[in-house]
């Protein structure tokens, strides 16, 4: 699903620059539940947003999909594949206080211009959150509130799932459930899911795990 060809970026230039990655190659399989460990710092979110278009790589190629991404020049090309193949999955849940939790997660499609409530609700209930679909996330547990950004990041169906320190706000029962519902996604769905995390509990739940150090990744599972 994603290839890496020879990938380095580095910050700055001359002698105030930063390498954070450095010559990095690797192939991320299809309908698996990937996991990227390393320290704060190490280049775990810089690899996800490289693979996301959100950032450029300095040299080096990157492929999704079969498709080269690293030679899209225009933002608008970026964006359409982001749109197709791709879900997002931060830290922050990033809802919106004003909507209920069903449009929240119906709010991708309705961007697109193809609102389905019915679908979203779908989400919502494989999430086990479909009794709280009229909630507003202010009446949600982080845990409850995170799992409906994961239904909302799969409301278009991408074949991708991205997903950077997920798990940073919650509470080891509200992370397990977390790793549980990816590894079960992958699984059943065939989603391919990349996850960055410095929580080493992830690889239990992981097809599998890679470790960023010293700018360089090594294949632990």
């Amino acid at each position: 699903m994603i290839t890496l060809e020879h990938v380095t970026k580095i910050y700055g230039q001359g002698e105030e620059h930063l390498c954070v990655l450095e010559d990095v190659s690797l192939t991320l399989r299809r309908g698996k539940f990937t996991v990227l460990l390393g320290p704060s710092g190490s280049g775990k979110s810089t690899l996800l947003n490289l693979i996301a278009m959100l950032d450029k790589p300095t040299s080096g190629k990157i492929f999704v999909d079969g498709q080269e991404i690293t030679s899209l020049k225009k933002e608008s090309a970026r964006s359409k594949v982001r749109l197709k193949k791709m879900g997002f999955v931060f830290q922050f849940d990033g809802l919106l206080p004003e909507f209920s939790l069903l449009e929240n997660v119906d709010m991708p499609a309705l961007l697109r211009g193809k609102p389905n409530p019915q679908k979203a609700q779908e989400l919502l209930e494989n999430l086990g959150l479909g009794a709280m679909s009229h909630k507003l996330p202010a009446d949600l547990s982080g845990g409850e509130k995170q799992r409906a950004s994961i239904a909302r990041a799969l409301r278009n169906e991408p074949p991708l799932l991205l997903a950077d320190e997920p798990t940073g706000n919650l509470d080891a029962e509200r992370k397990i459930q977390v790793f549980e519902d990816f590894a079960r996604m992958s699984r059943e769905e065939k989603l391919t899911i990349v996850m960055v995390t410095h929580d080493t509990h992830a690889a239990d739940y992981a097809d599998d795990v890679f470790t960023l150090e010293n700018r360089q990744l090594r294949k632990l599972k």
